[in-house]
């Protein structure tokens, strides 16, 4: 998860920089996406999508949820043990 600064800039996760090859001074595009807002690194190919491509996208991602309903597995909603906890972040900034 990343904050959006007084300046509206956010940082990059590391894990996401390295995996699409995002580098320090490449420019990437903002780009709406109904709901929510994808991040393109710029001359990246991109794949086109047809309407037959995502129904085939969402249809795989139905069927994963209904095996996972039938199975009886929940996600974990637990956050994992990371050796402290959101409101120690909170309290290391000091007074605001």
């Amino acid at each position: 998860m990343a904050k959006v600064t007084s300046k509206l800039q956010v940082t990059l996760p590391k894990a996401l920089a390295r995996q699409y090859r995002i580098a320090p001074g490449d420019e990437i595009l903002w780009v709406a996406a109904g709901d929510s807002i994808r991040v393109v690194p710029v001359g990246v190919p991109q794949a086109v999508e047809t309407p037959a491509s995502r129904l085939r996208l969402f249809d795989a991602a139905t069927a994963r949820q209904n095996e996972r309903a039938r199975r009886g597995s929940k996600p974990s909603l637990k956050p994992k043990d990371r050796g402290w906890k959101r409101e120690e972040l909170y309290r290391r900034g000091g007074t605001r």
